[in-house]
């Protein structure tokens, strides 16, 4: 099997043949799909809320995992591409490994260039192409621990205080990288700001998610927790939710304003953005401040009872 092969979607019983296949035999198939470069990528549906599991065949170029909407040449974009971009975190499994990766379709020259760089590598997705008139959509599957910053921390957690400051790291760097991005995008405009692309989008949405993942297990988990083993904290715990609730009002904006790309003002973004992260800095080291010298004494993973 070459790496263009398709699997069609409409196909659900023998999608599933071949996904029961490739999990019994950690990733590995046979019939037309033996040898091939097969992964299986889990969306959320975008009206369903539902997750859907299919089969794609993948490439890896310029050091990046990628798979093509090409549904065959079809002429409108598969259903698991409409879904990640609504929901742009998706489930991986390639081989025996499983990890939650960001979706982020490449947008102008970058998608060209690797799309030639996947038709180097399976020329089948050229003849998709050349067979419709809608532009294939390459998508990068970027694994959350790629391109840790230097001086990020990497031993393993012992105990909640390290476990905090790791999600803080990551959120400080996915920050850093939102910023980063959006200053070169701006400056990549002559005289008026360039409309708002995908890649931008991706991150935004991917670092909203994290953002709200991690304040929700805080306040309906940690910060609960907290105030009944240490009483004296619960005044510090209080001022902390209340921050929570102000950052997501700030992160909200920032999902507004991404919401529709056609009509997003970039300077808008920017400002909303610079608010957000001024907000979430002080936040983060408010709570590391306070937080950290209780959580140190709490082992992580937990102990089993």
């Amino acid at each position: 099997m070459s790496s263009s092969s398709s699997i069609p979607s409409s196909s659900s019983s023998f999608n599933q043949t071949v996904i029961d296949e490739f999990r019994a035999r950690g990733g590995r198939v046979g019939g037309p799909f033996e040898g091939g470069d097969l992964l299986l990528l889990t969306t959320v549906g975008a009206q369903s809320g539902r997750e859907h599991t299919v089969p794609l065949g993948f490439v890896r170029a310029d050091g990046l995992l990628l798979v093509v909407a090409s549904a065959a040449g079809a002429p409108e974009h598969p259903q698991w591409y409409r879904n990640l971009l609504t929901h742009l975190l998706v489930r991986v499994e390639l081989g025996t490994e499983v990890f939650d990766a960001t979706a982020v379709p490449a947008e102008g020259e970058r998608r060209d260039r690797l799309f030639e760089a996947v038709v180097r590598s399976a020329p089948g997705y050229g003849d998709y192409q050349r067979h419709t008139a809608r532009l294939l959509p390459v998508v990068v599957l970027e694994h959350p621990g790629a391109g840790a910053e230097p001086g990020a921390r990497t031993r393993e957690a012992a105990s909640l205080a390290d476990k905090l400051l790791e999600v803080h790291d990551w959120l400080r760097a996915r920050l850093r990288q939102l910023r980063t991005e959006t200053e070169a995008h701006l400056a990549g405009g002559a005289g008026q700001a360039p409309p708002l692309g995908l890649q931008l989008r991706q991150h935004c949405l991917a670092f909203c998610q994290g953002l709200t993942v991690h304040h929700t297990g805080e306040d309906r988990g940690v910060f609960p927790a907290l105030a009944r083993s240490h009483p004296e904290l619960r005044g510090v715990l209080e001022r902390l939710a209340e921050q929570h609730r102000a950052v997501a009002r700030l992160k909200e904006e920032l999902v507004a304003l991404v919401s529709d790309l056609g009509s997003a003002d970039p300077e808008s973004f920017r400002a909303a953005l610079a608010r957000t992260t001024d907000a979430l800095e002080a936040h983060l080291a408010h709570e590391e401040r306070e937080l950290l010298p209780a959580l140190a004494g709490i082992p992580f993973p937990p102990p089993n009872r």
